[in-house]
């Protein structure tokens, strides 16, 4: 996917840039205006839903339920100066898809300063909770950094990758943040975001959108209907996932379950597209067809979705440059 760049910024030629700077300017304007007459600005919290909403459209290859959801969601939550409870999202798809690129723009349409902000807090399980057997410790330091920053800014956002290899039991001590009902320590909780990021439910959103292709349906059909029970019964039938024995989903705490399609041939080219220009470089014909062949598609038999997404996009073009 494309680097994160504050404003949706088309290609073109350097008067064209220029034009999008000097508008990306008033924007800023108008943003800081707003701001200054309302009452969700605060800390680092300057959301530009609108800059938000482009990059979507321009950079997110084939997630039209994905895009529809986090703009429709974040638009009710931010606008609101009293919400009930936080914002929670969970993010569901096969690897490569735009989950984590998502999340970053997340952080960078909504916090001055991105995923630099001291109001983004990004944990992955790798890095914070290695080992199962300190499963007590962490409960009790994850608890007391969420309520410690919600003390100090009510607007911060939670970013929870790899929810596939949390320790289970880990999430149950978020609870108590993500509901309506909950008095939390005096913490100013409802303001805050959290988005989980999972690979699980990516089988399951596959097989729907083989099935759809197969019956030559278009993919921008598929209802989130279709695709919110089989993802919430694979999160509940995974023992090893993050959710399990915490509550969150049965008692229905998430505000919307979103699916992330896998990727076509022509969504992968998008990228390519996307990165060159990223890069500053024009679209050369052999190199985009160069990395569209040695990308890996699957089923066997129709060669339909790309294995890696577009998570190997930029080595590639690194490669054949």
């Amino acid at each position: 996917m494309a680097a994160v760049t504050r404003g949706c910024r088309p290609w073109g030629s350097l008067l064209g840039l220029l034009g999008l700077v000097s508008a990306a300017a008033a924007a800023w304007d108008l943003a800081s205006l707003r701001c200054s007459l309302a009452t969700f600005c605060e800390c680092d919290f300057r959301p530009d839903l609108q800059g938000l909403e482009c990059d979507l459209a321009q950079h997110l290859a084939g997630q039209h339920l994905a895009k529809a959801l986090v703009v429709k969601a974040l638009k009710a939550f931010v606008w609101n100066p009293a919400p009930t409870k936080p914002l929670v999202l969970s993010l569901h798809g096969w690897t490569g898809t735009g989950k984590s690129y998502v999340s970053s723009l997340l952080a960078h349409y909504l916090f001055q300063g991105g995923l630099r902000s001291p109001r983004v807090h990004h944990f992955s399980p790798v890095i914070h909770f290695p080992h199962p057997s300190h499963i007590k410790r962490y409960k009790k330091d994850l608890k007391s950094w969420v309520q410690g920053n919600l003390t100090a800014c009510g607007r911060s956002l939670f970013l929870f990758d790899e929810m596939d290899k949390m320790p289970p039991g880990l999430m149950e001590v978020l609870r108590p943040f993500l509901g309506s009902s909950w008095v939390v320590y005096g913490t100013n909780y409802r303001k805050a975001i959290f988005i989980f990021i999972s690979n699980t439910g990516g089988e399951q959103i596959n097989q729907v959108a083989l099935e759809a292709w197969r019956s030559r349906r278009d993919r921008e059909e598929i209802l989130l209907q279709e695709l919110e029970p089989v993802i919430t019964r694979a999160v509940l039938d995974n023992p090893l996932h993050g959710f399990s024995r915490s509550g969150i989903m049965e008692e229905r705490l998430l505000d919307a379950v979103v699916p992330f399609f896998p990727l076509q041939r022509h969504h992968v080219r998008h990228c390519v597209f996307n990165e060159l220009a990223q890069l500053g470089l024009e679209p050369r014909d052999e190199v985009v067809q160069a990395v569209l062949d040695s990308t890996t598609f699957f089923p066997e038999y129709e060669q339909l979705f790309s294995s890696n997404g577009c998570k190997t996009v930029a080595s590639r073009i690194a490669f054949f440059l």
